[in-house]
């Protein structure tokens, strides 16, 4: 404390690396998708036209938009409601410390380090018509399976929100460990000498301590849901008829497949404005909570 009141500048110094880093690779790219977003730029490093709010008034006209929109959406919906309920009910499975819940814990969380591509084509064997492992072990209880799960539009989404849930819920489930295991046991231990059951000691106590640590995994789940669409690159490409395109896959498309890269930064803006609005939403509940539990 007293170096760092002898030269003030010390702390910026150790930030500054991590400042450009912040400054090159978010704050650059947001304030130039805004920039991007008032022209009419078809190709990159064409000087398009000012067109002002022209190319959000042509994406709020484009159906695709709106289907990717509520593709996403249901994607959400599909991947962050199983996912945390899955990570948070492994956790508690997993909490205590012995040698085989360490085993398992590092089992659950294999799926998040492999890469979503190679997990995509690991995925394509198993979702394959009439010979991938779904559709045999299908077929053992309800007869010969040749369902073509990425290729109908009524089971494509589905299929790409299980991949979500199996790789993420292990990754979250860590957070929900180490959320559990910084838990007062005085509190737990309050409610069952009055006779508390585990089910209302779960719901009643360890949950409302446990909301920080829900709330930012929710926002990292959501983060995810939104950001991670290699395996819809490698496996639908947003097929069939758009069931897959979910809202960052149509900006890719938009700014690689058309070069339309005016609409593409409008859609980008609105989607990064959509995040930033949830993330200050859940970061109050997060103050809100952690003021419960003090």
């Amino acid at each position: 404390m007293q170096t760092m009141a002898k030269r003030p500048w010390l702390p910026w110094l150790i930030l500054t690396p991590s400042l450009i880093f912040l400054l090159l690779f978010t704050w650059f790219p947001l304030i130039r998708s805004v920039y991007d977003s008032l022209f009419d730029t078809r190709m990159a490093g064409e000087a398009g036209a000012y067109v002002g709010a022209g190319n959000y008034v042509r994406l709020f006209a484009d159906a695709v938009f709106w289907k990717s929109l509520l593709n996403n959406l249901f994607y959400i919906v599909l991947t962050v409601i199983p996912g945390v309920a899955l990570a948070l009910l492994l956790a508690v499975a997993l909490w205590e410390n012995h040698r085989v819940n360490r085993w398992l814990r590092t089992a659950f969380f294999f799926p998040m380090i492999i890469p979503m591509v190679s997990a995509a084509a690991l995925w394509l064997f198993i979702f394959m018509p009439g010979m991938g492992m779904l559709d045999y072990y299908l077929a053992k209880l309800f007869g010969p399976m040749n369902n073509n799960w990425l290729g109908r539009s009524n089971s494509a989404l589905y299929a790409l929100a299980l991949i979500g849930v199996w790789k993420f819920a292990g990754y979250y489930m860590l957070f929900f460990l180490a959320g559990l295991q910084s838990l007062p046991a005085s509190a737990r231990e309050a409610a069952i000498m009055e006779g508390a059951t585990p089910t209302q000691v779960f719901f009643k106590v360890t949950l409302p301590l446990l909301r920080p640590t829900l709330s930012f995994v929710v926002t990292t789940a959501l983060i995810y849901s939104i950001t991670q669409i290699d395996h819809v690159a490698v496996m639908t490409r947003g097929g069939p008829d758009n069931a897959t395109t979910v809202l960052l896959y149509y900006i890719q498309s938009l700014a690689w497949d058309t070069h339309d890269l005016g609409k593409a930064s409008a859609a980008t803006f609105l989607t990064l404005a959509g995040l930033f609005v949830f993330s200050f939403v859940n970061l109050k509940l997060l103050e809100r909570g952690a003021h419960h539990e003090r």
